[in-house]
C-alpha cells in the first residue's frame, strides 16, 4: 500500500510517500481502509520531533475515517461497515492514518451511521469531536457573548459552527493574527472579528465575555479569566501558542472569584458522543465542510498549507 513514512524529524520534506506492507490482523486489532483524515497540529509537532514518546519512522496520524478491511472481532465489526477512528496511540506509539490503510486495536474503532461523504467525514473525528466537548462544557445561553481566540483554526471555527447552531442569537467575537481573514470569518457569521498580530494582545475596548473558547493554551489561560464576566467560563483545549503548561498557577488569586476553567481531552472518548456529534451535525444543518483537500501523495503540501498560516478551518487529505 501507499503511505507516508517519516523516518527522523524535519519539515513538511520529510513526509516521504512511499510503499510500504499492508499490515496483516492480529489478535486483538483490525485493519480499516482509509478513505479520509484529518491533518492536525499535533502531528506537525511530532513531524518536527518535539514529542519525546515518538520513534522513528512512523506513519502519522491521529484520526482516520473509513469502512473495515479485514478483522479479528467478526462480532463486533462487519467487513465494509464505516467506522472512525481517533486519538488512543495511533500515529505514536503504532503507526496512524497517514496510509491508504491501518491496522488498529479493536478497542478504538467506532462504529458510526451517516450520510456525510468522505471529504466531510474526514473533517469531523478530532476536530468536531474536540469543539462539541468544548462547548457543552460552556453552557452556552442564548444571547451568550462568546471570545473564541484563534478562531481561523480547525477547532475555532468548528466550535463557532457549533454555537452558532445551538443559540443563533449569541454575540460570537473571533481573533485572528491576520487581518486577511477578517473578510472570511464575518462571512461564516461571527459577529465581531479581532486581528491581535500578538494573540494575547487583545484591544482594551474588546469587553468581557460570558465564555471564552481559548485555544491558545498555557500562554493566554490568566489573560482569558481576566476577561470574564461572573459565573463565566473559560475553557482551554489546546495549544497553539506553543505551551502546554502554565508556571506557577495559582487557582486561587488566578481564577477570579466566581469564574470558572475547565478543558477537554479528545483522548477520552466516547462511542455514543460521536453519534451524537454527527446526529447533531445532521438536524442542525451544520457545515462540516473542509477548507482544503488533498490526496495521499500531497500529504506534505497539507502540511504545509496549515502551517503557512493562511488556513481557514479544517485541512483533510483522502487517499
Amino acid at each position: 500500500m501507499k503511505a507516508i513514512v517519516v523516518r527522523h524529524p524535519g519539515g513538511p520534506e520529510v513526509l516521504e510517500y512511499t510503499d510500504v506492507p499492508t499490515p496483516t490482523v492480529k489478535p486483538g486489532w483490525t485493519l480499516i481502509t482509509v478513505r479520509g483524515f484529518g491533518v492536525n497540529h499535533s502531528e506537525i509537532f511530532t513531524r518536527k520531533g518535539f514529542s519525546p514518546s515518538v520513534t522513528f519512522p512512523r506513519i502519522l496520524g491521529i484520526e482516520a475515517v473509513g469502512t473495515v478491511a479485514a478483522t479479528s472481532a467478526p462480532d463486533r465489526f462487519t467487513v465494509g461497515q464505516t467506522v472512525v477512528s481517533i486519538m488512543g496511540e495511533m500515529g505514536r506509539a503504532f503507526d496512524g492514518g497517514y496510509a491508504e490503510a491501518v491496522l488498529l486495536p479493536n478497542d478504538q474503532i467506532y462504529p458510526v451511521h451517516t450520510t456525510l461523504d468522505w471529504a466531510d467525514l474526514a473533517a469531523v473525528p478530532e476536530t468536531f469531536y474536540t469543539a462539541f466537548g468544548i462547548v457543552a462544557s460552556l453552557r452556552v445561553q442564548p444571547h451568550d457573548r462568546v471570545l473564541i481566540r484563534a478562531a481561523t483554526s480547525g477547532v475555532g471555527v468548528a466550535a463557532f459552527k457549533l454555537i452558532r447552531a445551538l443559540a443563533p442569537q449569541a454575540t460570537i467575537v473571533g481573533t485572528t493574527r491576520s487581518a486577511k481573514k477578517v473578510a472570511a470569518l464575518e462571512a461564516l457569521g461571527f459577529t465581531e472579528v479581532l486581528v491581535t498580530p500578538d494573540p494575547l494582545d487583545l484591544p482594551t475596548n474588546s469587553g468581557t465575555f460570558d465564555k471564552i473558547v481559548d485555544l491558545i493554551g498555557g500562554k493566554a489561560i490568566r489573560d482569558s479569566l481576566q476577561r470574564l464576566n461572573e459565573f463565566g467560563i473559560v475553557n482551554s483545549t489546546g495549544e497553539l501558542g506553543g505551551e502546554w503548561t502554565i508556571d506557577g498557577f495559582d487557582p486561587i488569586t488566578d481564577i477570579p472569584n466566581n469564574r470558572y476553567l475547565t478543558g477537554f481531552s479528545s483522548g477520552d472518548v466516547a462511542p455514543d458522543a460521536l453519534q451524537h456529534l454527527l446526529d447533531f451535525i445532521t438536524a442542525h444543518h451544520v457545515d462540516v465542510h473542509p477548507a482544503k483537500v488533498f490526496d495521499l501523495a500531497h500529504t506534505a503540501d497539507a502540511h504545509r498549507y496549515l502551517e503557512s498560516g493562511q488556513s481557514l478551518g479544517k485541512v483533510v487529505v483522502l487517499p
